[in-house]
């Protein structure tokens, strides 16, 4: 037992350090992840985990290896927001695969994107077949980015010359049988018309809501608790 003690302060001082770091660094590290970042993401895990299985290792050396791998990450990344040349070799740069319904043989061979994988990842944009694209952009971090030929575009309120309604945000008021609060106040609504709202809809308790959603100018949309064989028998 007493062996097991210093890799738990270790471990977690690892996981609170891991996640400062990723905090300091930005979201972008997460949403937007390119070569560079997953290389950084797969070596920063490693020193760590080496780190705490090594006996020898121990606070302030965990402590070392994430501070000096934040900081040279961070570095990195003043570098390329300063010097936009570095950019290209560290995060990468678009690609476009499809110029005018046409697909660039050379830049998928160069990004080693076959034709399977293509179609995979315009269909995730709701393009379901090739024909429908006229522009076709690979971004550095793997993502597609499309434009449509004008024929297969959606069409907008303004193209129907639909007059256009205003545009809310949408609040979560009630989540697994408990009111936001906080949800509550910033959409300056009371307890009380929460209760009155769940009544119109034939609900008594809040602990029977699973999910509950606001939009100004609608109705309160309730999803209560419903079990699989319920659901089935309905």
């Amino acid at each position: 037992m007493d062996s097991l003690m210093p890799m738990l302060w270790e471990t977690l001082f690892g996981f609170f350090a891991l996640f400062v770091l990723t905090k300091v660094l930005g979201k972008t590290q997460i949403s937007q992840l390119t070569a560079f970042d997953f290389i950084a993401a797969l070596v920063l895990g490693e020193l760590v985990g080496n780190a705490l299985f090594d006996p020898k290792a121990g606070i302030m050396d965990i402590a070392f290896v994430v501070v000096l791998w934040g900081v040279l990450l961070y570095i990195t990344e003043l570098v390329t927001q300063k010097f936009k040349r570095t950019r290209g070799l560290l995060e990468g740069n678009p690609a476009i695969v499809i110029h005018k319904g046409q697909l660039i043989k050379e830049v998928m061979k160069k990004n080693k994107l076959d034709i399977n994988q293509l179609q995979h990842l315009l269909r995730s944009k709701n393009a379901f077949s090739v024909q429908e694209v006229e522009y076709a952009i690979l971004e550095s971090d793997g993502s597609l980015s499309v434009l449509k030929k004008p024929e297969y575009q959606s069409p907008t309120k303004k193209d129907l010359n639909v007059a256009p309604g205003n545009a809310f945000l949408a609040v979560t008021l009630i989540n697994d049988g408990e009111i936001l609060w906080d949800n509550l106040r910033e959409a300056n609504l009371n307890e009380e018309w929460l209760h009155t709202e769940l009544n119109r809809q034939n609900f008594q308790s809040v602990k029977d809501i699973f999910f509950a959603e606001y939009v100004p100018d609608k109705k309160l949309f309730i999803l209560p608790f419903v079990e699989r064989k319920q659901e089935q028998n309905d």
